[in-house]
């Protein structure tokens, strides 16, 4: 709201005053409403929702003269003493008020304390100290200060402890990091507008509160700068404002402080003598000096950050509450009855073993896509794999250990008996193929273990998670399954125990890739037996899947070298097919262990230690445990909190529409000589304009500037709802509504009017 000063005629005051009620109504009409919903959001505290409202932000250095610019503006005595006077974030909503009598209350801890202008301040600290404690301490629980009161501009704001980094007696250590970390709670959000009091007599740049603006707001486009105290620093205030070293892209606003005993009306009028009349602060551009143009200033910018983020608000409460919703419905259902106990744990364990059969048995694992560990048929595969390099490895580095042969020629050396020559002995075959057995039989057990405590792993996470909405479930099953595959992993272990001695006591094959492979090896003999027989200086050959080997050390044992040689391809080509088997037993145990887990054995373990006699599972179904009750009261309260926000969304956004709908009209509120006018905007300063614009939940806010008789004004595009104050020099005859659209228009110089506009933009 624009306030006038004193200089006009009775007779033009009565003129003005019938002139500006209209415009005030129509003020109210549009942006009162809009700052009402947002007071509504906020006192519903709809913020703990993550959902940002736009709010402007005091914030200062200690000392910086913050109390006196908003005692200013509102027009009341804010708690003043030593240190730090604001101890909590203090909601200041300002209310232009047509009766003569100022409403005053506070609203904390769900409670409205009404108190007056005499009494606001002890009041104040009364209800800091119940919120944030007697001491000096901080507390981050805000306080609601509600002023309406005739004259004061409608404003809501927050003013935020002021900074300091030396703690005083009886606050806290780290009372610097307190208050930072509440003030970027505050500045952080895009849709806080940063009010930032600066003292003149300080080097801006130094000032912490700039420093933490410029933390959240590195280009400025959100900082407002009032310098206060220029009364006590006007040398270079001129350059400190127009150089703008520390980047404030919303401009400055240099006032004069309240002195003493002054009345907030002589306070005005002793501002405007001193930057109409000081030697150097009267060279600062009048457009950027005094409490009203900071007042306008900050009408026009909550104005514009309501427009501009009313969209997004409705956006992101529809889609929190609709998050909250659906969360509501994944919930477990309230269980009345064992019947329906009974059947939400059909569906639970139904739901679990479909999982289990997609993930072990057929390789489908899009319920855990971003899971590799729940890709279980791939994982258990690479664990396969590695179980036969192991098998391999472990046999092949123990023939390379020994010389070649002289294993077989020691076993054949003490399996000889009174026998026909040239006859291998069945023992000795035997004796070398348990040594090799033995070698690698805990390689088959430890990989059944670690498969099975693979499966254990993967089986515990699919049935906590399908009940994870009846925790009373998860101890039974978990229980259950522990000892169900427990037992299966001892039976498999026993299995291959069998395995393994098995292949320690029979060498048989069947298959014919045994007789293909010896036959392959015994080739080499022929060439073998010539080195030995002929005592070759070179004692070393090339054999086939042997390499280059010695053989100088075998001359000596020429007459059962041939049978050692026999038995050691024998035994190579045997050892391949005891390995394939060893592999392929265990896998096919393996899997149709999985198999007999996931769709016989697992169902019924789970539903004997649920339903048996010791284990009530079914029973504790009915009742809803803590945790999950918690939750409950917590997504319904969210619920019921974005409900009520969406209705005061609901009913704002339709006072828009219904605005946006209405034919645009201008209306000639004021028709004063020049003079008179000029006299009474800024003393002399030539006529000015100010745009309120409001936006449509379609149309973000779009502006440009457009030249109206040689003074510029904010255009809104498209089909946005505008509230459009303009002081212009035109003449008497006023433009159409229409001829706000054609641009540029050439209206003469002639007398100056106040219009106010209220329609659509086209």
């Amino acid at each position: 709201m624009v306030k006038f000063g004193s200089n006009f005629s009775h007779k033009e005051d009565t003129k003005l005053s019938a002139a500006i009620a209209p415009l005030v109504l129509s003020y109210n009409d549009q942006i009162r409403p809009l700052l009402d919903a947002i007071d509504k959001l906020r006192h519903l505290q709809v913020m703990k929702e993550g959902i940002e409202l736009p709010t402007i932000v005091v914030v200062g250095d200690q000392s910086s003269g913050k109390s006196s610019v908003l005692e200013s503006l509102a027009g009341i005595s804010l708690p003043r003493g030593q240190g730090i006077c604001t101890r909590v974030p203090l909601i200041m909503r300002l209310q232009h008020h047509s009766t003569p009598s100022p409403e005053l209350h506070l609203e904390y801890h769900n409670k409205i304390i009404p108190t007056n202008e005499t009494h606001v301040a002890e009041a104040i600290n009364m209800a800091t100290n119940e919120i944030a404690g007697n001491g000096k301490g901080i507390s981050n629980t805000p306080l609601t200060l509600v002023v309406k009161k005739k004259g004061v501009p409608d404003l809501t704001m927050v003013d935020l402890p002021g900074i300091t980094r030396v703690p005083v007696h009886g606050q806290p250590e780290d009372i610097y990091e307190q208050i930072s970390s509440i003030i970027m709670e505050y500045i952080k959000p895009k849709e806080s507008t940063i009010l930032n009091v600066l003292s003149a007599t300080v080097d801006f740049p130094t000032c912490e509160s700039i420093r933490m603006s410029q933390r959240v707001d590195k280009t400025g486009e959100r900082t407002l700068a009032v310098v206060t105290k220029c009364d006590k620093a006007p040398e270079g205030l001129l350059e400190k404002v127009t150089a703008d070293d520390v980047n404030i892209g919303l401009g400055y606003v240099c006032v004069r402080n309240r002195i003493g005993e002054e009345l907030y009306e002589e306070a005005r009028m002793e501002e405007a003598t001193l930057f109409e009349s000081h030697q150097l602060l009267s060279k600062i551009d009048k457009s950027i000096v005094g409490v009203p143009i900071l007042a306008q200033k900050l009408v026009q910018i909550q104005a514009s950050i309501i427009a501009k983020c009313l969209p997004d608000i409705v956006k992101n409460i529809n889609e929190k509450l609709h998050a909250n919703v659906s969360e509501l419905n994944k919930m477990p259902q309230n269980l009345s009855s064992t019947a329906e106990a009974i059947t939400v744990f059909i569906r639970i364990l139904g739901s679990a073993k479909e999982s289990l059969r997609k993930i072990l048995i057929r390789g489908e694992f899009d319920e855990y896509t971003d899971e590799n560990e729940m890709h279980c048929t791939a994982r258990m595969a690479e664990m396969l794999n590695e179980y036969s390099k192991e098998l391999q490895q472990t046999s092949d580095e123990k023939d390379s250990t020994d010389l070649f042969l002289m294993d077989e020629i020691r076993i054949l050396e003490e399996a000889k008996g009174m026998t026909l020559p040239n006859f291998l002995p069945r023992a000795a075959f035997l004796s070398v193929l348990q040594r090799k057995v033995n070698e690698i039989s805990s390689i088959p057990v430890e990989f059944v273990r670690k498969g099975w405590k693979y499966i254990e792993d993967v089986v515990i996470i699919v049935l906590m998670k399908h009940s994870a909405n009846y925790p009373q479930l998860q101890s039974s099953t978990r229980r259950a399954a522990h000892d169900l595959i427990a037992k299966m992993k001892e039976q498999s272990i026993y299995k291959v125990m069998e395995i393994v001695e098995m292949e320690k006591l029979i060498d048989y094959t069947g298959n014919p890739e045994y007789m293909s492979t010896w036959g392959r090896l015994m080739v080499n003999k022929e060439a073998f037996m010539k080195v030995i027989k002929n005592h070759s200086n070179h004692p070393q050959l090339v054999l086939e899947g042997f390499g280059q080997v010695e053989v100088g050390h075998l001359i000596q044992y020429s007459t059962v070298v041939e049978q050692a040689f026999d038995m050691k391809m024998r035994m190579v080509a045997y050892w391949k097919v005891v390995h394939q088997r060893l592999l392929d037993n265990l896998a096919l145990h393996l899997l149709f262990s999985v198999h007999n887990l996931v769709n016989k054995e697992l169902e019924q373990e789970i539903v004997n230690e649920l339903m048996g006699s010791h284990g009530g599972g079914i029973k504790r179904m009915l009742e809803e445990s803590s945790s999950v009750s918690v939750k409950r009261d917590r997504i319904n309260q969210s619920i019921k909190l974005l409900r009520d926000s969406k209705e005061v969304m609901a009913e704002i956004m339709g006072r828009i529409t219904a605005n946006a709908n209405a034919p645009g009209q201008v209306q000639r509120l004021l028709h004063l000589p020049a003079a008179s006018l000029a006299n009474r905007c800024h003393h002399g300063h030539p006529p000015h304009l100010c745009a309120l614009m409001t936006a449509t939940d379609t149309n973000p806010l779009l502006r440009r500037d457009t030249a109206i008789g040689g003074n510029s004004f904010r255009h809104v595009h498209d089909h946005t709802p505008s509230i459009l104050f303009i002081y212009s020099p035109v003449t008497a005859a006023l433009p159409s509504p229409q001829s706000f659209h054609s641009s540029p228009f050439a209206l003469p110089v002639s007398t100056p009017h106040l219009l106010f506009y209220n329609g659509h933009s086209r």
